[in-house]
């Protein structure tokens, strides 16, 4: 009978283990980061002409409350040659986060990131990931690197989303743009393994974006939202949330009905040197999202 309950005794004990290792990359952000029940900010490129300092500063004076910084932008005005990338030493990245912690910013992701074909290589941008503390980063891998990022997923507990650019004539082989593919890429793997679902993008290539979301139902890892002006043209500019063609209200009622709890990126692409009013309009637009009624 002892030993009999050792065995449940370790059974038990492994499967609570198995399950935060499982669920650690998912847990929960309190309310503090959130805008209408939604982790909401910038994706740091919207400042690519500024620091990341600054581009924390703006995220947080536009009403932001995470942020996902991109490979390559200068630390901050003082220190340009210090860059937000996997080469970042633990001094640069310290500053990054007590930066962001002054805000009220939760840093939620990393990427675009491209992820090296070797392993030493691939396994250099989830190190540096961990250390800044991000649930996931935002990638374009090929098929060929699909074993290795899974590998890596599992290791260090970092979800990863596959993100899109807009479809275009003239890359035919750039398949990325569809869902259909992305998910025939992810569907058997782990489930920390999903999109990073770019509605702009998935718009301009004449994808319906509550449709792609649902493809990827339980496997959405976070959202680039944009709102863009016409449907099916890969250079369609940016507007307000609201303003465009995007199904920006499905699209995050669908959000809610997927109970998503990943992070929204708001990504502006225009107006580069004084985007903050447009972005604070975004922000606003979510929060109005959810006082009519429509919080998640």
């Amino acid at each position: 009978m002892k030993r009999l309950n050792l065995i449940k005794l370790a059974m038990a004990v492994a499967a609570a283990v198995l399950a935060l290792h499982t669920n650690a990359a998912e847990t929960s952000v309190g309310p503090e980061y959130r805008v209408g029940g939604f982790v909401l900010g910038c994706q740091a490129y919207t400042f690519h002409r500024f620091t990341a300092f600054e581009a924390i500063e703006k995220t947080a004076a536009a009403g932001g409350k995470a942020i996902e910084f991109y490979p390559g932008q200068s630390l901050s005005p003082e220190d340009k040659k210090s860059k937000v990338d996997a080469n970042a030493t633990d001094e640069t990245i310290e500053k990054l986060k007590v930066k962001a912690k002054q805000h009220g910013l939760l840093i939620v992701n990393f990427g675009v990131v491209g992820i090296p074909k070797d392993e030493a290589g691939a396994r250099k941008v989830f190190e540096f990931a961990k250390k800044l503390g991000v649930r996931a980063i935002t990638i374009e891998p090929s098929a060929e690197q699909i074993d290795l990022i899974e590998k890596l997923i599992r290791e260090y507990n970092i979800a990863a989303g596959i993100h899109c650019h807009p479809k275009r004539s003239n890359k035919p082989d750039y398949k990325l743009w569809d869902p259909n593919y992305v998910f025939s890429l992810v569907k058997d793997r782990d489930p920390r393994f999903g999109v990073c679902a770019d509605v702009g993008h998935w718009t301009r290539s004449s994808v319906d974006a509550v449709a792609g979301l649902r493809i990827f139902e339980g496997r959405v890892i976070s959202v680039h939202l944009k709102d863009i002006r016409e449907s099916g043209n890969p250079d369609a500019g940016d507007l307000p949330l609201g303003l465009g063609v995007t199904n920006v209200r499905g699209i995050l009622r669908e959000l809610r009905r997927q109970k998503f709890d990943g992070n929204i990126s708001i990504e502006y692409e225009r107006d580069w040197e004084n985007t903050v009013p447009d972005i604070a309009q975004c922000v606003g637009y979510v929060r109005g999202f959810a006082d009519a009624g429509e919080k998640p």
